[in-house]
């Protein structure tokens, strides 16, 4: 495995200027953003598939820091109602799919997307629940209808263009979200989809990350080093279903946390040896959206804690056995 992080987190510097910074810390692997809610700050699929100088500065780049790409992220809702819109997501999508292509890259990281209620919807519905009996009737319209058939059409896309893994976010306010939703649509629509592994996004839902990894298996094709606290006294008024401003982090359920600040290090040591146990053996991404601590003290933080719960080398021989 290998130390890695997106690189949204210093979208406000140059390219150059973040990788000398990740360079320093001793990050090996880089998940850059192509657009969509990550933004594009650092690789502009549009820009670089235009312009081969641009391209053949971003490859210089990427070499003279000795860093390689994780996978290119562009994490939108390309199935969004809105047409417009959804066709900006998709838009996005394909050409990051291209943009892979030209880097030789084999993987981008996304959403899955969520649908309106129907044909004629202004806002995505997502939905948690079984009853009323609509719920069911919306639920069998986003699947069938609308984002297995778009999965679809987008992997064989993908495949055209050398890129065999598709790598879902699962994320609250999107169709896959978690274990159950992942395994759905990957035995829909193929294995060429997966999951970027974000266990900040579990644990407020009350999942347990290993239990997770075990099951998902060789469909993890991502991961992202980032933690979740969950404040007890709150979520024992409310719940987890937390709709307040991330900034209101005395009064929400739960906030992101870097590292080290949401669980201790036997915790992330367990995750790190059953990602071992299932195979996994990639980026470990971290992603800082800790809104107590500055990008830099953030990022540093993650990095020192992943050093000591990271297995690098391969086992040895059970030479006791």
């Amino acid at each position: 495995m290998k130390i890695g992080v997106f690189t949204t987190l210093l979208s406000n510097l140059p390219f150059e200027e973040a990788l000398k910074y990740f360079k320093s810390l001793d990050i090996e692997m880089v998940e850059i953003g192509c657009g969509g809610y990550p933004g594009n700050a650092h690789a502009d699929p549009e820009r670089l598939l235009s312009d081969s100088g641009e391209l053949e500065n971003f490859k210089s780049l990427i070499k003279n820091y000795d860093v390689e790409i994780s996978a290119l992220s562009c994490h939108g809702n390309p199935v969004h109602p809105q047409k417009d819109t959804a066709k900006e997501f998709d838009t996005v999508i394909r050409n990051t799919i291209l943009l892979a292509e030209k880097l030789g890259i084999h993987q981008i990281n996304t959403f899955s997307g969520c649908p309106g209620d129907y044909e004629g919807a202004k806002y995505p519905n997502w939905v948690t629940c079984p009853w009323p009996d609509d719920f069911g009737k919306i639920l069998d319209w986003q699947w069938n209808e609308v984002l297995i058939p778009y999965w679809k059409d987008t992997v064989k896309f993908a495949k055209d263009h050398g890129v065999d893994k598709i790598a879902f976010e699962l994320h609250p306010g999107f169709c896959v979200y978690n274990t159950d939703s992942l395994l759905k649509i990957r035995n829909a629509v193929g294995p060429e989809i997966g999951a970027n592994f974000d266990p900040s996004h579990l644990i407020w839902q009350g999942m347990e990350p290993v239990a997770v990894i075990r099951a998902l298996g060789d469909a993890i094709f991502h991961f992202h080093a980032k933690d979740t606290k969950v404040d007890k006294y709150n979520t024992a008024v409310n719940g987890v279903l937390d709709v307040k401003p991330y900034s209101d982090e005395i009064n929400r359920s739960w906030i992101f946390r870097s590292l080290g600040y949401g669980n201790d290090y036997s915790y992330w040591k367990d995750m790190i040896s059953n990602l071992r146990l299932v195979g996994y053996d990639y980026a470990l991404s971290i992603e800082h959206e800790d809104s107590l601590m500055s990008q830099g003290e953030g990022l540093e933080t993650a990095v020192k804690f992943l050093k000591d719960v990271i297995i690098r080398e391969s086992p040895a021989e059970m030479w006791w056995a």
